[in-house]
């Protein structure tokens, strides 16, 4: 009994599971949908009443395919909850991110019911649809604007009607590039609100600073519509904009001077027509450098208000002091223009300038002198001739020292009026006592010029001597070599000629002067070698070169034509 019971409960289980193995299919009531690939961020799911793009593979749940959005090489574009789509995938969109896959499974009665769809679906079809969302958008959708980057100082900010510069990557809403300035390696250059731009452009960037970076999102009605572009972006496709500013500016814009340095004293500003020398740092307005006079070690150099520099620059450097730092902002019609120079400036650029001025004059300047101090008593002053030793330190207007007699441990000396100096510290050196101290201000004209002195003495630089008188040897009268002290000797010629023999030679004539300065009976010129003044007044004495002189040769001063200069 035991064993035909055992046999009996083992054939209802054989059976149980016979029928279980080959039961019918339970036929869906409602969709299945399976997630097979999620995005890290999802930043706006579907929702009824949104348009969506995407691709589809449509296929029987035998793997036939019936349909594929891929095959037709664009993108399914419907509105979602209005009837447009079988009820089964109306109803699988919702929810779905961009970039978000699912398998969805959707039973007959949310499908193509008992009728099916022609020849291509079969009545009571199980359709199974492989979905990828591109992007969603909704009519009331406006531009979206993110800023994830903003710099501290943000003076001025995009206005209709501005001139902007920017870099951009061009995404669609799946993070398909569809275009970038970085890879053409120049900025979009444009006008902002006048209808350059596509419309969510034209307010994605309004209240933008240079250094700005902003994400900048649109529906399609602002941007290509329905059709897109016709070869990268297609219709009805969201844009993402990703944009960093660098360059703003308005057609009606002038200068900007902003004074970032102001010397205490400022007893001359510049004028049209003055000569400068400064120093300056030129760079865009993201900060990226296109030129220093600092990199080649010599300042800039020109006339201002004469057209030898950029308009914005000649209005620039007017009204500035010696030691003066400003800040000069240049649009680009004041500047480059369009065209910018073809390399380190680009087209439309609005250029910064960072100015040290170092000194200017004007060509129709003379020397300046200041005196500082004088001796009570200052009755003898230098005059041209006069034999001048002095104490200097020389700088350049900026204070830069070049020189000083100080580090040397003697003075200056020399001959004021015979060019042994440059003819500016000619000019300021007379007039000066024993003692007195002045300031020269010597224009580069009357200085060194526009070449200088290499090394120590920039050109066209203006140079400042702070001077003191040590000792002053009045020179002799203008045109003469030697003068007599006292009485001429009526016998001269026999008087030099100690061998008698007729004829002086030059080493009668070297003694016989030298005696006369010695005992005070005469004077040679000061500051001047002794020994070529005397060999200067033989050769003027020996009229045919013969190395003597006679008696019918020897004249004196009075007696001599103007040009010659003799005794």
């Amino acid at each position: 009994m035991i064993c035909k019971l055992h046999l009996m409960i083992l054939l209802q289980a054989l059976l149980i599971t016979f029928v279980a193995c080959n039961a019918p299919p339970v036929p869906l009531d409602d969709i299945v949908i399976e997630k097979t690939s999620i995005p890290e961020e999802c930043v706006r799911a579907v929702q009824s009443g949104d348009f969506v793009r995407y691709h589809y593979h449509g296929t029987f749940p035998d793997g036939k395919k019936f349909d594929s959005s891929y095959d037709k090489g664009s993108t399914y574009n419907v509105y979602v909850g209005k009837r447009q789509l079988i009820e089964g995938m109306d109803k699988a969109l919702i929810g779905m991110c961009v970039n978000e896959r699912r398998l969805v499974k959707i039973p007959p009665k949310m499908a193509y019911g008992k009728d099916g769809y022609g020849d291509t679906i079969p009545p009571n079809s199980i359709l199974h649809f492989d979905v990828l969302l591109l992007d969603i958008w909704n009519p009331e959708d406006k531009v979206q604007i993110k800023t994830y980057y903003k710099p501290e100082n943000c003076g001025r900010t995009i206005e209709v009607s501005d001139f902007v510069r920017y870099h951009y990557n061009g995404t669609l809403l799946d993070g398909t590039l569809f275009d970038s300035s970085h890879t053409r390696m120049r900025t979009y250059d444009t006008y902002v609100g006048i209808g350059w731009l596509i419309a969510g452009m034209d307010q994605g960037v309004l209240g933008m600073c240079v250094g700005e970076k902003r994400i900048i999102t649109m529906p399609p009605s602002l941007g290509y519509g329905e059709n897109g572009d016709g070869s990268d972006i297609p219709g009805q496709a969201s844009l993402v904009f990703d944009v960093v500013l660098l360059d703003l500016h308005n057609p009606k814009d002038g200068i900007t001077v902003e004074k970032l340095g102001v010397p205490e004293t400022c007893q001359r500003k510049s004028k049209v027509g003055d000569f400068i020398r400064y120093h300056y740092n030129g760079t865009l307005m993201d900060g990226t450098l296109f030129d220093s006079s600092y990199s080649r070690k010599r300042t800039y150099d020109t006339y201002i208000g004469k057209g030898y520099v950029i308009a914005g620059m000649d209005e620039g450097l007017l009204g500035v002091c010696v030691g003066e730092k400003r800040r000069v902002t240049i649009p680009p019609h004041l500047a480059y223009g369009e065209e910018g120079t073809g390399t380190e400036i680009p087209g439309s650029a609005v250029l910064i300038f960072d100015i040290d001025v170092i000194d200017f004059h004007n060509p129709s300047d003379t020397v300046e002198i200041t005196t500082f101090f004088k001796p009570s008593k200052c009755d003898v002053l230098s005059k041209k001739g006069d034999f001048v030793k002095y104490h200097y330190n020389a700088s350049l207007m900026d204070g830069t020292l070049i020189d000083s007699t100080h580090s040397y441990g003697k003075t200056y000396n020399v001959v004021l009026g015979s060019g042994q100096v440059v003819l500016g510290m000619d000019m300021g050196l007379k007039d000066m006592c024993v003692g007195e101290k002045r300031t020269v201000v010597i224009p580069p004209h009357l200085g060194y010029g526009e070449r200088g002195v290499e090394g120590e003495v920039p050109g066209s630089a203006v140079l400042v001597f702070d001077i003191e008188m040590i000792d002053l040897e009045e020179g002799l009268p203008d045109g003469y070599m030697f003068i007599w002290n006292s009485d001429i000797t009526p016998d001269l010629f026999t008087e030099m000629d100690k061998n008698l023999d007729g004829h002086v030679d030059p080493v009668e004539f070297l003694n016989y002067i030298n005696h006369q300065v010695a005992t005070g009976k005469g004077k040679l010129a000061p500051g001047f070698d002794v020994g070529k003044i005397i060999d200067n007044m033989f050769s003027n004495q020996d009229r045919n070169s013969d190395g003597k002189i006679t008696a019918d040769e020897f004249k004196l001063k009075d007696e001599e034509t103007k040009e010659h200069d003799e005794l």
